[in-house]
């Protein structure tokens, strides 16, 4: 019998070549592992090819979230780099970081990040992350754009070229430490063409935070201490969803953060309303979906949350069944990789 709160449930195989290290020259070209619940059918298309699987009427909820290009290296004054990696806003000026190496960087020291930043450390936390308050003059996001970097996953070790291809074309609201890979793979063009069909969008934001990486280290996954990060449901997104619903049209979620933010949302009210919090949903087998009807999703880390996210979908046993034909075939995996739609 299955245990599945047990964390070793949740690992497999993969070879280290099947990471994908850059993303693809065209988004949409990214593969498409198709996977039917009902009749348990799979089928290896390209992403372009989700047309073929949606219709009139579907409801495609994405994640609109803005990745900062996060990743800042700093100087003390005897000239020791420190990377300040940022977490959380907590208001205009002052920000949770994750910052190292961070034990010899006391309370009140100023580093400087570039001639136009500078940031002052201004509390340690329990959990080790610091507290700090920038210094500029101008605007905070247009100085760090052009002094930051993106915070790539620890999986990925070449240079990304162009920042833009950590975003997804339809970025609206800065405040994302990861991104929200999932919508890597649409074009404006496609879903131009899905809208022409009928099939409509609906925006969320949820911050991705740097914790969507921790791995999951306790064996008994209940244990686990889950990360918590900042959603956003507006009144219009609210009320598509909940006639979606009423008239039983599909609601597609691209990404598990869309699904960590339906689902928080539902856990407080069905139908739907217009909603701000934090959540630190953990979804994992067996769960009872509230909202969504099918997802679009990467393939994700062995142990990892995201995994059990999609196994409390998808099944368990059809998770890890599609996770060994995805290795056989040579799927891309994680945040550049390629892409399964779950229907």
């Amino acid at each position: 019998m299955i245990d599945y709160l047990k964390l070793s449930t949740y690992d497999y195989e993969l070879p280290e070549e099947l990471i994908a290290q850059t993303p693809l020259q065209k988004r949409d070209d990214s593969r498409l592992l198709v996977f039917d619940k009902k009749t348990q059918n799979i089928q290896h298309k390209q992403f372009k090819n989700i047309k073929d699987y949606l219709k009139k009427g579907d409801l495609l909820v994405v994640n609109n979230t803005r990745v900062l290009p996060a990743r800042l290296m700093a100087k003390k004054d005897n000239g020791v780099v420190v990377e300040v990696m940022l977490l959380k806003r907590r208001d205009l000026n002052t920000w949770e970081v994750l910052m190292k190496p961070a034990k010899r960087v006391k309370i009140g020291m100023i580093l400087t990040i570039s001639d136009e930043l500078k940031c002052e450390l201004v509390d340690i936390l329990e959990d080790g992350n610091r507290v700090v308050k920038f210094i500029y003059d101008g605007v905070f996001e247009d100085i760090i754009d052009r002094a930051g970097s993106m915070p790539l996953p620890p999986y990925i070790h070449e240079k990304l070229q162009d920042k833009e291809r950590y975003q997804t074309v339809y970025n609206k609201v800065e405040g994302s430490a990861a991104a929200p890979t999932a919508g890597l793979h649409f074009t404006k063009e496609l879903m131009q063409e899905l809208q022409d069909m009928g099939v409509e969008f609906a925006e969320v934001t949820l911050d991705v935070g740097l914790g969507t990486f921790r791995p999951c280290k306790e064996e008994d996954i209940t244990k686990h201490d889950m990360h918590t990060e900042h959603y956003r449901v507006s009144k219009q997104t609210a009320e598509k969803i909940n006639k979606a619903k009423q008239e039983g049209r599909r609601v597609i979620a691209v990404g598990t953060t869309s699904v960590r933010t339906l689902e928080s949302a539902a856990g407080k009210a069905m139908p739907l309303t217009a909603d701000e919090d934090d959540t630190s949903i953990f979804i994992y087998p067996p769960y009872k979906f509230k909202v969504v009807d099918a997802l679009i999703t990467n393939f994700h880390l062995p142990k990892s949350t995201l995994i059990m996210l999609v196994s409390a979908f998808a099944g368990y046993e059809n998770t890890i069944n599609i996770y060994k034909i995805a290795v056989e075939e040579k799927y891309r995996f994680f945040s550049f990789g390629d892409a399964m739609f779950i229907s």
